[in-house]
């Protein structure tokens, strides 16, 4: 009992964890699945098809193709775009701005059917048609939000001291920005771009209120596939997004760790 109360947060903390991980697990081992029937739910024997043909359902590359072309082209012009209005929210004062940080949390707060039906009403009223380009601006919508929110919260932890010891050393305005405000808000910026990533390549709500049959992205597929069959593939693009996740994360522990050593020394 004693040792169960000296780790008694290190054991609760396992069990979290175990239990956030467990349905990744499940979808790590039902990638080597041989294929048994229509749904895949239940184990057979281990096999490597899925692995050697991550193509073989129909129209899942294809669905996988777009969701990273929609989640990499709305991230980038999300965190552009989100990074500056946290810059002015952040650094300025000016007319509007309690209103203006009103408007970047109403798509956090807002239910995601009231925001795609009200995106397709608002399409259908502008004559715009329903495709990549509609799902794409829809996305690009929800995404700065969250990159506002990110990056907003590292510009107000920053040392302003920083910046005024890089003005007495004579940098001017440009370079204090990119030597000293740009590196140290990179972290919140590179957080936004992976949340939008994220939310963008997840989303399925609002994409199917504002996709055409033409445009099916990689959920749309997985929920479509839930009803008629599910390959074993999709196990294996759940398993490579979720270890490529995790590379990502322990990369930037790993540079974290090393400018630590480097501050240190």
């Amino acid at each position: 009992m004693a040792w169960i109360r000296r780790h008694l947060l290190a054991i609760v903390a396992f069990l979290v964890l175990f239990y956030m991980l467990l349905p990744n697990m499940v979808v790590i081992l039902f990638s080597f699945n041989k294929p048994n029937g229509r749904y895949n739910y239940q184990w057979t024997q281990f096999s490597l098809d899925a692995w050697t043909n991550p193509c073989g359902a129909p129209g899942m590359c294809p669905a996988l193709g777009l969701s990273l072309q929609i989640g990499l082209i709305a991230s980038i012009v999300a965190t552009i775009l989100g990074t500056a209005v946290a810059f002015a929210l952040g650094r300025y004062r000016f007319k509007g701005r309690a209103g203006t940080n009103l408007l970047i949390f109403m798509p956090m707060a807002t239910p995601e059917v009231v925001m795609g039906s009200s995106l397709l009403t608002l399409f259908i009223a502008l004559g715009i048609p329903t495709g990549r380009t509609t799902i794409l601006i829809a996305h690009i919508m929800f995404c700065l939000s969250f990159v506002v929110v990110t990056v907003k919260a590292r510009i107000a932890s920053l040392d302003p001291r920083l910046e005024q010891a890089a003005a007495d050393l004579f940098a001017n305005e440009y370079q204090t920005f990119t030597k000293v405000t740009l590196p140290l808000v990179a972290p919140g910026i590179a957080a936004g771009a992976l949340l939008s990533f994220s939310l963008s390549f997840d989303d399925y709500i609002i994409t199917n209120f504002n996709a055409s049959p033409a445009s099916v992205t990689f959920p749309m597929f997985v929920w479509g596939a839930a009803q008629r069959g599910t390959p074993v593939q999709i196990n294996v693009i759940g398993t490579v997004m979720f270890l490529a996740s995790l590379a990502i994360v322990g990369v930037a522990q790993l540079v974290n760790a090393r400018r630590s050593r480097v501050k240190v020394a």
